[in-house]
């Protein structure tokens, strides 16, 4: 296992991490900065915080700064109701890719949705096996394209609590299957993003971490687990502040040849979003130091 005692060069920021300063939006130029600032060598920015930046100018500055990207958020939200709705899901991830190549992510991360309207409350069927067909085919439909733009795509399984509204791809097993299924010659196109936060309860963890090998780990999450839990959404810990035991996980995964960046994605409304970017920023890399 990699030392990460010394110094934090395998850090990266997920940057939905400082999101917020003070309960204040932080703009994603300002999180670049600061992260660059602390030799921190790696990001992985979302998605939205990129459009209010501007693509060329957040691409100028990641490779003014020589930040490299462990990831891009996200992809996914691959179920809908009606053709229309499958075709404009293809269509946005295909510019997702577009941008993840732009900015030179190391993958594409997928959080391949739930049931079409759960997230705004009305969800428009129960039929959670159409979701995950809808899923499987989404991402096929859309991996010729992404290995055309030499972009890995990382499928997110998410916790259980998430698989109505968010992912309904929930452990590692199902993930990879879809893995077995769309490119059972393992080229690296397709693989899985292992966050802690969602995969430590799995008692089949190891043994999927152990299936995918190294072609198939493209990305590693940390964060912890709190109990109790005060909100299923944002009330992630900072990395030693809950149960998970986050470098058991990571000698699984580097077992495995995995020798990328342990990327911090935190979402905590009640407490790190409220707490100035920079305590947050110092506190990943201490905690980095000694609790993954």
């Amino acid at each position: 296992m990699r030392d990460f005692s010394t110094d934090h060069r395998w850090l990266s920021i997920n940057t939905a991490t400082v999101r917020k300063s003070r309960g204040q939006d932080l703009p994603l130029p300002q999180i670049l900065d600061a992260c660059a600032a602390r030799g921190i060598r790696a990001i992985s920015p979302w998605r939205d915080q990129v459009a209010a930046a501007g693509l060329a100018a957040v691409s100028k500055q990641v490779k003014a700064l020589g930040l490299e990207l462990s990831g891009y958020c996200r992809g996914g939200m691959f179920p809908a109701t009606d053709a229309a709705g499958l075709q404009a899901a293809h269509d946005d991830n295909r510019r997702a890719v577009d941008e993840a190549r732009e900015l030179g992510a190391a993958c594409l991360v997928l959080v391949v949705g739930g049931l079409p309207g759960a997230l705004a409350g009305r969800a428009a069927h129960k039929d959670l096996a159409l979701a995950r067909s809808q899923v499987r085919d989404g991402i096929g439909a859309l991996l010729d394209y992404a290995r055309s733009a030499g972009m890995p795509l990382a499928i997110e399984p998410l916790h259980p609590m998430y698989a109505g509204d968010r992912a309904c791809i929930n452990t590692m097993e199902q993930a990879l299957d879809v893995c077995d299924e769309l490119d059972p010659s393992r080229s690296g196109a397709l693989g899985v993003a292992v966050d802690v936060y969602h995969v430590w309860w799995d008692p089949k963890l190891e043994a999927q971490i152990r299936r995918a090998g190294r072609r198939r780990l493209l990305a590693f999450h940390v964060c912890d687990w709190l109990t109790p839990t005060r909100d299923l959404l944002n009330d992630r810990g900072m990395m030693g502040d809950g149960v998970i035991d986050i470098p058991l996980i990571r000698s699984w995964v580097e077992a495995q040849g995995f020798a990328g960046y342990s990327e911090v994605e935190i979402f905590s409304t009640l407490d790190w979003w409220q707490r100035d970017a920079s305590e947050v920023l110092n506190t990943c890399i201490a905690r980095h130091r000694g609790a993954v």
